[in-house]
């Protein structure tokens, strides 16, 4: 596996806690970078693991997500396998992937799309903030499953430097055939980054979604 195992964590021991945040970063990123978000989510850190996985040379795959699969690989499927070891390790250590929460921002919000779309099932909830999911064409071939209600909030600007916003439309469409409740929120000329605005809609959605299961 090109990515290896290096994580970064905050709130609650894993062994600890209830449920679990796994927060990606972007292209050129660093996990305590995504990790400050916290600060900005309405998360009960005595219930909460947040764990930031570190993507080797700051970046998840080489190329554009809209390149064509093949093209960013063997990245793509080393950070896809990644996420899933992680998943994996979270449920041996008994917490249930109906507890596990994703959170991703541009090329980690692609790669977040991307795997639990692949792996579709009950998650607490996904944040999917400027991303889409991945290559020149979305294979649907891929995704198999559903989601099972599972919230899922995307956030955009309009336009994008790089991501075009009709992916994302496209992809929110793709989740709600797949069972997801979806939010989208696109905001006109937002430019790159993550807005205040939208982390508030995002933790109503996510964090404060009134059919979410109590602990």
């Amino acid at each position: 596996m090109l990515h290896q195992k290096d994580y970064r964590y905050d709130g609650k021991p894993v062994e600890e806690a209830k449920k679990v945040l796994i927060m990606l970063h972007g292209r050129g990123g660093f996990a305590e970078d995504i990790l400050g978000l916290a600060d900005h989510l309405k998360i009960d850190l005595d219930e909460f693991a947040l764990v930031a996985p570190e993507a080797y040379n700051n970046s998840w795959y080489p190329l554009s997500f809209m390149a064509p699969e093949e093209q960013n690989q063997p990245w793509l499927n080393s950070a896809l396998e990644l996420l899933a070891e992680l998943e994996r390790e979270l449920n041996e250590k008994g917490i249930p992937s109906e507890k596990i929460y994703f959170l991703g921002f541009s090329q980690g919000a692609c790669l977040t799309l991307e795997y639990v779309t692949r792996n579709a099932k009950k998650y607490g909830g996904v944040i999917a903030i400027i991303g889409g999911l991945i290559g020149k064409h979305i294979n649907t071939g891929n995704y198999l499953t559903n989601f099972e209600g599972t919230p899922i909030y995307l956030g955009t600007s309009d336009p994008d430097s790089h991501v075009p916003v009709e992916r994302v439309q496209q992809t929110a469409e793709i989740l709600k055939n797949k069972n997801a409740k979806v939010e989208l929120r696109i905001y006109k000329n937002a430019g790159h980054v993550i807005l205040p605005e939208e982390l508030g809609v995002a933790n109503n959605l996510i964090f404060g979604y009134p059919g979410k299961e109590k602990v």
